[in-house]
């Protein structure tokens, strides 16, 4: 009886199980399969191209590749930045929702939510246009204050970029830690009162703690998010070319050399290697902010 309803309960898995194994698994191990193999040109080029065995020389070639590399440790540097900045004002911005009504917060809520709702394309070129000297609002008020700022220059497009994410990410990850704050018994906090704690005592002593785990998992999804970056820079680029160059992020140089040089098996090895650093990082951040709780 039992095995029978473990093999109905199976039954409704199969769904998924048919998704991840076509829609994951399947290109995955087609990535790889690609990145083993090498196109050599055939004669003095006039008869095609063929595949040949390569084995690990395109990863071999990926870690040696300055440009590639140069990406990787460049997002990384910023995502050492921007990313506790997001997660700081997300917090701010739940532990102030947790503070209201339920009603009021909700509202606020989904107002703060609304910048995520924007697909990330429409996004990008929504602050293009704000950033633009020409017909953007922003020159003329940093004029106001004798501020002289170009958002597309090489000091301001990390900046300019970095302010764009966090725009727009803030409100997911807002959502994630306020929904784990709504799971801190409110016991605790009228107990913390009656002791003489301030709010703001609270927060750091209560609150916080109970919340860590929302923020090491919105701190990894971040993570992945970051070294995956590629619509931003790829708009910045069509503005300033001179400052973001083709290989301005691990994806851009992907991109351009499946679709641009047509090169889909150093491609493949590319996007291997950078699973394996996304895997590695992740790793690295969970076990560094994690630990055992008794």
């Amino acid at each position: 009886m039992i095995r029978s309803l473990r093999w109905k309960g199976a039954v409704f898995t199969v769904p998924f199980q048919l998704g991840f194994v076509f829609l994951y698994l399947l290109p995955m191990g087609y990535a790889v399969y690609q990145s083993l193999y090498r196109s050599q040109s055939s004669g003095l080029g006039l008869g095609g191209t063929t595949d040949t065995f390569a084995g690990l020389g395109n990863y071999r070639q990926g870690l040696t590749d300055s440009a590639f590399m140069g990406s990787v440790l460049r997002v990384v540097l910023f995502a050492c930045v921007q990313i506790p900045l997001m997660l700081l004002i997300s917090l701010a911005l739940a532990l102030c929702l947790d503070a209201l009504s339920s009603r009021t917060a909700g509202r606020f809520r989904v107002m703060l939510l609304v910048p995520y709702m924007i697909p990330g394309v429409v996004a990008a070129i929504v602050w293009i246009n704000l950033y633009s000297p020409d017909v953007g609002p922003l020159t003329p008020l940093g004029k106001v204050f004798g501020l002289d700022w170009n958002f597309f220059s090489p000091s301001m497009v990390w900046p300019s970029i970095g302010n764009l994410l966090t725009w727009h990410g803030i409100g997911y990850n807002m959502v994630i830690i306020y929904s784990a704050l709504q799971g801190v018994p409110r016991e605790l906090f009228e107990a913390a009162r009656l002791d003489g704690a301030s709010e703001w005592r609270i927060a750091r002593s209560i609150k916080i703690p109970f919340v860590r785990g929302a923020l090491v998992l919105t701190g990894m999804l971040s993570i992945i998010q970051m070294l995956q970056i590629f619509n931003e820079p790829a708009l910045f680029r069509n503005i300033t070319p001179q400052t973001v160059s083709d290989s301005f992020t691990p994806i851009m140089i992907i991109y351009n050399q499946a679709f641009n040089a047509g090169n889909y098996h150093y491609a493949a090895a590319l996007s291997v290697l950078l699973a394996l650093i996304l895997g590695v990082a992740s790793f690295l951040f969970y076990r560094l902010t994690s630990r055992e709780t008794d």
